[in-house]
């Protein structure tokens, strides 16, 4: 998550839904991109209303471009239609009677252009964004990524001051996603509009924002650059979500003492490349995991008994679930499940080289 400036987004949202309560800061620079990344129920969408004034703040504020648009304390509240903020809802909402070239013409009618006009606008947004041929259609003819496009398109073409993108991916084919990711990517950055975009994938967040920021149950668990955030995750919950082994340990040189849950009080280590000292997260990539149906020999000073807890397909590979002193996900191709008799309740042996563990400091 960025700094905020006086032509972006700067907001702190404190809305409370039932027993439910979000309480998060949001700030995005201008022309740049905010990815709000989490599980479902973990306040993403709540997080679009309040900005867009769909759902009132119980405290906090949202200032936009120098603009207070909200702020409980001082009885501030402009309604959404006057905040100048597109939202791109997941289901498109495009208007079922308009052809493709009056949907987008519909932000220039609005602020105040003749219908010609407005068509030229419209057109010259149709040209830019490589969807000219679709200008004749209406949304029962397009297809579900063809519809996602125009529904962006026509939220550009209304020149918001804040664009809202609620998974803009989702429920796409694997065609769909490829061809919209790569129309997010090119003209996003283009239009200089503050962006946020919500989404549950973490390749989404990679590829398309410039900051990240992950909630859980309506809090910040990490915020930061998408690569920061990937590479050096801050809990259990962000290290799933991209993917990752972390543990939590004290480290006195290369060996981190990790404290393990159980009835009785028990320890086991990790042995690092790097030295460090004190509290440190060990991090590892489940493709570093090697497993085993015996305890091995040789050079891997990190190795643990486990039980297969779970076995899931992951591209060309399965990952496994490992359960153990020290929990693991691991990555082993179909011929290794084969070879080694895998399946869930199995026990093995997992192993990690000190060399693929990246520490960095726990506070």
């Amino acid at each position: 998550m960025t700094g905020g400036d006086a032509s972006g987004l700067d907001a702190h949202v404190v809305a409370a839904q039932g027993a439910f309560i979000l309480d998060a800061v949001v700030s995005v620079r201008a022309n740049s991109v905010l990815a709000v990344l989490g599980p479902n129920g973990a306040g993403k969408s709540t997080v679009l209303r309040t900005l867009a004034g769909l759902q009132p703040l119980s405290a906090g504020h949202v200032r936009l471009g120098g603009r207070t648009l909200e702020e409980p304390s001082r009885a501030v509240r402009v309604p959404a239609q006057l905040r100048g903020v597109g939202l791109v809802p997941q289901e498109s909402l495009l208007f079922p009677h308009l052809r493709v070239r009056d949907q987008v013409a519909f932000g220039p009618r609005h602020r105040g252009l003749g219908r010609a006009e407005a068509r030229r606008e419209s057109d010259a947004w149709l040209e830019r964004t490589d969807l000219a041929g679709l200008a004749d259609r209406r949304p029962a003819e397009l297809s579900g990524g063809q519809a996602r496009r125009v529904a962006i398109v026509r939220a550009l073409a209304a020149r918001p001051d804040l664009l809202l993108l609620d998974e803009p991916l989702a429920a796409l084919d694997v065609r769909a996603v490829l061809e919209l990711r790569s129309f997010l990517r090119r003209h996003l950055a283009d239009v200089g509009v503050p962006t946020v975009l919500v989404t549950h994938d973490v390749l989404d967040a990679l590829v398309l924002a410039d900051s990240l920021t992950v909630l859980d149950a309506g809090r910040v668990e990490q915020a930061g650059a998408p690569a920061e955030v990937a590479a050096r995750p801050r809990s259990p919950h962000v290290a799933a979500l991209v993917g990752l082994n972390l543990v939590r340990g004290s480290s006195a040189g290369h060996v981190v003492t990790v404290t393990v849950a159980s009835d009785r009080a028990e320890s086991v280590h990790v042995v690092t490349a790097t030295a460090q000292h004190g509290e440190v997260f060990c991090c590892f990539a489940p493709a570093a995991v090697c497993v085993h149906g015996q305890r091995p020999e040789g050079s891997s000073r990190n190795v643990w008994p486990g039980v297969i807890a779970g076995m899931t397909p992951h591209g060309d590979i399965l990952r496994l679930e490992v359960s153990g002193p020290v929990p693991v996900l691991a990555d082993v191709t179909p011929a290794a499940v084969t070879d080694l008799d895998l399946a869930p309740a199995s026990p093995v042996w997992v192993s990690v080289k000190a060399t693929e563990v990246t520490t960095y400091p726990g506070q």
